[in-house]
């Protein structure tokens, strides 16, 4: 090897069902350039646009879109539809006409990238889905990388959510060596109180202190819903009652925080979902607070997709590093 040091490329991506930029955020703080990121959603495209306007935005829908011209980008990753593989979803698989697995599997074989990276409920574990799992990893197989999956829990990586989720990561045959899952943080997030209180007493309301203390754990996992189902609240009436032991009216969202002399439970405020779903306070949502909460809802947080684009960085400059010795 030689004596000077290797300047770690910019790797590229392409993100597909990019949605509010959760995943897409986490690959460019772990290093990547996205090449394009293609996503339906009008209102998903206007917050991609809004919070990165250099990023190729294609607004259009995954199984139109023909990835030819992007042979030899380096990673694609994205986080294709849930409800085919959610319980909530009745779990049809493959039967479900948003199962957008084939397609994304039909963009890997005509990118031929370095690596892949797809993130979903953790639903798609369940033994329903073996056969279907097998199918995946058998094409992806086939077309030269070795396939993972992985149970990975928010909460272990800094973000103050219980909220697991399955990734499925393909690395290329001759670059599977240099690949680890990432490991654990080894201190636990901060309770939603401690999370948002400078939110909750953004106003003035004296009850933000005693709140604080009430609201000692972290948050349940959120739930976006989808354009058929699911407004403006925390979820089903189990996830409500779990708010309700953090203190926090599930029923709806406010559009600010509590009032001065506000007294009961406080309901959160879409910026707040955002920061509990590991989003930086400066990325903004397009859209009304329905559509806003339910990106935000949907997303995969950005810790979490960071920590994983992270190993498979480290694993394409390991062989970037390899071949210039």
């Amino acid at each position: 090897m030689t004596n000077e040091q290797v300047e770690p490329s910019r790797f590229t991506s392409l993100e597909m069902c990019a949605g509010a930029g959760g995943q897409a955020l986490g690959l460019e703080l772990a290093g990547f350039k996205h090449s394009a990121l293609i996503e339906l959603e009008t209102t998903a495209c206007a917050t991609l646009r809004l919070n990165r306007p250099d990023w190729k935005v294609i607004e259009q829908d995954l199984r139109l879109f023909n990835g030819l011209s992007y042979k030899g980008i380096d990673l694609v990753a994205g986080g294709v539809p849930c409800p085919p593989f959610s319980k909530a979803g009745k779990q049809l698989g493959a039967n479900d006409e948003r199962d957008l697995f084939p397609d994304a599997i039909r963009l890997v074989d005509e990118c031929r990238p370095q690596a892949v990276m797809l993130e979903n409920v953790r639903g798609l574990l369940d033994a329903v889905f073996d056969d279907y799992r097998r199918k995946v990893e058998k094409q992806l197989k086939k077309l030269g990388y070795v396939p993972g999956w992985r149970l990975l829990n928010a909460s272990d990586y800094g973000v103050s959510q219980l909220r697991p989720r399955v990734v499925f990561v393909g690395i290329r045959k001759d670059l599977v060596g240099g690949f680890s899952w990432p490991e654990p943080l080894q201190s636990n997030p901060p309770t939603v109180g401690e999370l948002l209180h400078d939110l909750m007493a953004a106003n003035g309301w004296r009850g933000a202190d005693r709140w604080r203390e009430q609201a000692n754990s972290i948050a349940p996992t959120l739930v976006g819903g989808s354009k058929k189902h699911g407004g403006p609240d925390l979820g089903p009436t189990r996830a409500k009652r779990a708010w309700a032991a953090l203190s926090v009216d599930g029923m709806g969202l406010w559009d600010d925080a509590p009032a001065r002399d506000f007294v009961g439970m406080p309901r959160l405020t879409p910026r707040m979902t955002a920061r509990i779903q590991g989003f930086p306070d400066d990325w903004h949502f397009s859209g009304r607070k329905t559509a806003a909460y339910r990106q935000i809802g949907n997303a995969f947080p950005p810790p979490v997709a960071a920590a994983v684009a992270r190993q498979i960085f480290a694993a394409l400059s390991a062989k970037r590093v390899y071949q210039v010795a």
